[in-house]
């Protein structure tokens, strides 16, 4: 069972998303929270596998709540999904570099929003491929990201750099299974002790660390 926790100011958005998150067999809703200060509190309480966090909310925003539960050594199981009014705005850029999986446009049909929660829960990517391209690349032409710290590849083998340049490029576990003739089970292998070298949450960083290394390079415009 995918526990959600559900966090938004508007008590008409959040109690329909529980309400939709219920309807489903394999989901069950832990809680509901209206700031970011109480989602903060609430994760940790209740120990979600999913987040659905609103960037605009009162005491604490989304973001910074976000921030806060990722940088927790306790919370890394944790997953958090940004619900935004937008597709690509500057809230969405603050949350992948506070640690969030993914994002979600608040009209996302109920049924995708559904398989997105189990796509974040299962660690695989929330987007597809074109859409996730197009918002890391702009996430890394930005000046702010070019002031991080590189990420040092040294640990890694020439096989676990093919994978994330496979990641950055935005294939699937399957694609990228046949992209280098092996079982599915070895890329999973491959992708996990990336994770774990890298200390990265999920794919979402993967792909981060595959473009600002230039593993990945975005196209010229």
């Amino acid at each position: 069972m995918i526990r959600v926790l559900v966090a938004d100011d508007q008590t008409l958005v959040r109690g329909s998303i529980r309400v939709l998150v219920d309807t489903a067999p394999d989901l069950t809703a832990v809680g509901e929270a209206a700031t970011g200060t109480d989602a903060v509190a609430l994760a940790i309480r209740e120990r979600p596998d999913v987040v659905l966090m609103d960037v605009r909310m009162p005491d604490l925003d989304g973001i910074e709540a976000t921030r806060q539960l990722c940088a927790r050594p306790d919370m890394t199981a944790v997953k958090v999904i940004i619900l935004t009014t937008f597709d690509i705005d500057e809230y969405v850029f603050a949350a992948l570099r506070a640690g969030a999986s993914g994002f979600l446009l608040k009209d996302t049909r109920p049924a995708d929003l559904l398989t997105a929660i189990r796509v974040v829960a299962s660690g695989e990517s929330l987007l597809a491929p074109s859409v996730t391209r197009r918002l890391i690349e702009e996430f890394v032409r930005r000046p702010e990201s070019a002031r991080q710290p590189a990420v040092d590849l040294a640990d890694t083998t020439d096989r676990e750099r093919e994978v994330l340049t496979l990641v950055g490029l935005g294939l699937s576990n399957a694609e990228i299974a046949a992209h280098m003739h092996v079982s599915l089970s070895t890329a999973k292998a491959h992708i996990g002790r990336l994770l774990m070298k890298l200390g990265a949450r999920d794919r979402a960083q993967l792909v981060i660390v595959a473009y600002s290394t230039g593993l990945v390079r975005p196209p010229a415009r």
